[in-house]
């Protein structure tokens, strides 16, 4: 019989969440994730995914995935330092330290766990990290791990960054200090100021460390924001996903070859969790030389996310800050956040709502990611739904 005590918890507080416009439903696909998917027998116009470039359901990444299956199995069959490291494994880390313009680069089971790993197999609870407040959960996650002090600077906050870099050094009371920030802000979709954050790093001796995984494939020829801005020999840690933009799953760490040495040796996830199976390394694989040989996807991509863009501006939305294809209408109160989905929705438009707390309470939007794989056609079908709904529920 279960315990009184946690059934108390759990009924009351998913009770809560409902009641404040928190709570999150699945609704489980009937098909692939493409820029139209299925649920509940319906099709719908897919503005959900991360499936960036359209990658994900590519014939050729399918083909990779199959021969590699084919040759060496369906899984991996150990972790990565016992005999769970293929020659996949190998090409896959050469393939993307060459991408990322670095000298070596190491691969791990999820962008999540990328950040668990990396930040604490290098600071401990004598170091010190500066983290941007809009950091994304896996790196707030990492840092609290590391047991290092945790210091948050406002978002994008360079003045705000340089007193707490200088205070920090000052103090004296730290080993290594850290300056950690995504580089495309996923809710937001805007850049973080990498040239001002590496001229502090510089001046302070601060550790560089930046997550990529929402600019990997979209910036900087598909190279990422690092490669955006011309620094990628300057950062000292290039952080990225496989399920993005390559569109498959598993995320890497790119940086210079004594770093990854050092993580292969102490990062726990590396060591102690079963490798990607050969499926997803043959075709991340097959991804990474799609981007390299031409930016036609990344084109498109961008194309997309500004036609989508300016059709919102022009209807009256708030898309906030975005510098890039991910494009936020800002509702604000969570429970019409979800209620505006949900009509959405019944409009034959998949766009989820995002809530506290993936953002701040009083931020609810809808977060809209346009694909490669949008026809114009499709994002005017979606437009045409935001103006209905929006005038039902007086938005615009």
């Amino acid at each position: 019989m279960s315990s009184k005590t946690l059934m108390t918890f759990l009924q009351n507080g998913i009770s809560e969440l409902k009641r404040n416009g928190l709570y999150n439903e699945i609704d489980p696909l009937e098909g692939p994730n493409g820029p139209i998917i299925m649920i509940r027998g319906v099709k719908r116009i897919n503005l959900s995914s991360n499936n960036y470039l359209g990658l994900a359901t590519d014939d050729r990444l399918i083909a990779a995935a199959v021969k590699a299956t084919e040759k060496y199995g369906a899984g991996s069959g150990a972790v990565r330092t016992i005999n769970g490291t293929f020659d996949l494994h190998v090409r896959l880390e050469e393939k993307l330290a060459e991408f990322k313009h670095t000298e070596a680069a190491i691969a791990y089971q999820s962008g999540f766990n990328c950040n668990m790993a990396a930040i604490s197999a290098v600071m401990d609870q004598h170091d010190a990290i500066l983290s941007d407040e809009l950091n994304h959960a896996s790196i707030i996650d990492g840092c609290r791990l590391s047991r290092a002090k945790i210091i948050r600077y406002r978002h994008s906050d360079i003045e705000d960054l340089r007193a707490k870099a200088e205070e920090a050094t000052r103090s004296g009371g730290y080993g290594k200090i850290m300056v950690i920030t995504d580089g495309v802000f996923s809710m937001d979709g805007d850049i973080a100021k990498l040239p001002e954050i590496q001229e502090i790093a510089e001046i302070f001796d601060l550790i560089t460390y930046v997550d990529d995984a929402h600019g990997s494939g979209v910036l900087g020829d598909g190279a990422g924001t690092v490669k955006h801005f011309g620094l990628s020999d300057r950062i000292d840690f290039q952080m990225g996903t496989l399920s993005k933009a390559i569109g498959v799953a598993g995320g890497y760490v790119a940086g210079r070859r004594d770093l990854i040495d050092w993580l292969k040796v102490r990062s726990r996830p590396f060591l102690f969790s079963t490798s990607l199976p050969p499926a997803a390394i043959g075709a991340c694989i097959e991804a990474i030389g799609i981007l390299k040989r031409s930016t036609e996807l990344q084109d498109r991509l961008w194309a997309n996310g500004d036609y989508l863009k300016q059709g919102l501006i022009k209807l009256g939305y708030n898309v906030g800050a975005s510098e890039t294809p991910i494009t936020p209408c800002i509702i604000g109160d969570e429970v019409l956040t979800q209620m505006f989905s949900k009509r959405l929705m019944e409009e034959g438009v998949y766009a989820k709502a995002i809530v506290f707390p993936t953002v701040p309470k009083g931020t609810g939007r809808i977060r809209n990611m346009p694909t490669a794989a949008h026809t114009t056609d499709m994002l005017n079908e979606a437009l045409a739904a935001y103006e209905r709904v929006g005038c039902e529920m007086s938005l615009i």
